[in-house]
């Protein structure tokens, strides 16, 4: 254990309050806490701090993650707290898995008296840590993944790919198909790649290798195969071999379009937009438990319906819905003008950047095919709005039961920390909180409690989504899953019939 937290004046909560104000002891502690977060994470270990990342996390970064728990719990969790576990957990053996030491943290019968006696941490963890019935899944070879398309999805995809690769043997991204747009196209990809006006710079290395048409990304070679449809590749032939492609277009949207994908030798193939005719559209998360080896092509749905869904779904098992309507207030996208000129669609080639533009979504009729019994009790309109990127769902449900804001909030709450949604639910209760706070979140939806109505049987919720970053996610998450990816989460859900 380390020096900084040996001092015994140090272990009480009364004491940890004391020294909240010294930043650079606190800082200290996250400096170390870097390269144990690392070396974990190479081993197949995964640490978080209520879903938050602390993979390739900075020092600053992690002490973030920890303030961010004082909208959960009410205080700040510190890096007095959480270290000590961090640092036992470093001498564990684990198998492949996910911990979040947030929950783990305030879920530790010593919270406010935290032992000297490293043996007592080290039952609690191996407690907590239970591997009865428990097993991870993970391919004998790491699988090939293949972008089909290379645009907002395309390349955080690409992003999220190079960076969650674990200890190098759950996945690699072998190569990105496009059409070619110039001579000088891949120096113009990888310029996109390594910079985004929305979500920033790429925390890593971008080296463009032309004679061979590669990024090398992080160090992983990336092919870039030019062709303009699915039936001009053969993957085998660039030595991928049965690739699960990720279509990120959006023009193939049928069985009989997609499966040419599979003609030209993958295994898979995951739409990221709502699929046509009988292809199962999958929410991580809600439905995926329904796939099965015979779905070689799935849809992941759309950023909206990857948003509702999840809330749907828990207020529909616990409180029964009736009926109800859902508008979403989303951020204009690239199938819209940005001066008015001609458009195909009602009223999108109005000025995307100067208007609100009222249109149509498909994401409440989607909602049926992950939760059926809501078959024909939602209506759902959009209005898109001049913001880049993030959205708003507003859930205006009439439910079977009655309810208060206090008590669905406190339920909203546990659902999104301590249930088995918590991975794909987030929450919120800043009474400060706007669209560009949810920049990069992780989460396919984030419950505003805030903003929370209830009276009766009447409830309005609204739920924030990054609709790129939030929705990626949710199709990274799928997409281990079908490459048979599955690490457990630890500690292990309180409640898992919410």
């Amino acid at each position: 254990m380390s020096d900084l937290t040996k001092n015994p004046d140090l272990r009480s909560r009364e004491k940890v309050d004391d020294y909240f104000g010294d930043w650079k002891w606190r800082e200290g502690l996250s400096e170390l806490m870097v390269p144990i977060v690392g070396r974990l994470y190479r081993h197949g270990v995964h640490i978080m701090v209520y879903g938050q990342s602390l993979v390739n996390a900075s020092p600053i970064e992690i002490m973030k993650a920890h303030r961010f728990v004082r909208q959960i719990e009410g205080n700040e969790l510190s890096e007095l707290e959480t270290f000590p576990l961090l640092d036992r957990l470093s001498s564990m053996d684990l198998p492949d898995c996910e911990i979040d030491l947030g929950e783990l943290t305030m879920r530790c019968p010593f919270f406010d008296d935290l032992p000297e006696n490293p043996d007592t941490i080290d039952q609690y963890l191996i407690d907590q840590l239970d591997l009865t019935g428990i097993t991870s899944k993970r391919p004998s070879e790491p699988k090939d993944i293949v972008l089909y398309g290379f645009g907002r999805i395309g390349r955080l995809l690409a992003r999220m790919l190079v960076q969650t690769t674990g200890p190098g043997n759950y996945f690699r991204l072998r190569a990105v198909v496009v059409r070619k747009g110039s001579e000088n196209d891949l120096v113009k990809r990888a310029s996109l790649l390594r910079r985004d006006s929305v979500h920033g710079r790429f925390i890593g290395t971008i080296r463009v290798d032309l004679e061979n048409e590669l990024l090398v990304v992080n160090g992983n070679p990336v092919k870039f195969i030019y062709a303009a449809s699915p039936s001009e590749v053969e993957y085998q032939k660039f030595g991928i071999n049965n690739p699960i492609v990720i279509d990120n277009t959006g023009i193939w949207r049928d069985e009989q379009t997609l499966s040419k994908h599979i003609d030209c030798g993958a295994s898979n193939v995951i739409l990221t937009a709502p699929a046509k005719g009988d292809i199962r559209n999958i929410v991580f998360g809600v439905n995926d438990e329904a796939l099965t080896q015979s779905d070689r092509i799935i849809s992941a749905a759309s950023c909206t319906t990857n948003a509702i869904v999840p809330v749907l779904k828990i207020i529909s098992d616990n409180f029964g819905i009736e009926n109800g309507h859902i508008e979403t207030v989303h951020s204009y996208t690239n199938d819209q003008n940005l001066i008015d000129n001609y458009h195909t669609g009602d009223r999108r080639g109005r000025s995307a950047p100067l208007n609100m533009v009222i249109t149509s979504t498909g994401a409440v009729k989607a909602v049926a095919k992950a939760i059926p019994e809501l078959k024909d009790k939602l209506t759902g309109n959009a209005i898109r709005v001049p913001t880049p990127n993030v959205s708003l769902a507003v859930l205006v449900l009439n439910l079977q039961n009655k309810v208060n804001k206090d008590g669905l909030n406190q339920f909203l709450k546990t659902s999104a920390f301590t249930s088995k949604y918590r991975e794909i639910i987030g929450y919120t209760n800043s009474p400060e909180a706007v669209s560009t706070d949810f920049y990069s979140s992780p989460f396919a939806t984030i419950i505003d409690s805030q903003a929370t109505i209830a009276e009766g049987n009447q409830v309005t919720l609204y739920c924030w989504y990054d609709n790129e970053y939030g929705y990626s996610k949710q199709v990274l998450n799928l997409t281990k899953k079908v490459a048979s990816i599955q690490l457990p989460r630890f500690p292990l859900a309180i409640d898992d019939s919410v």
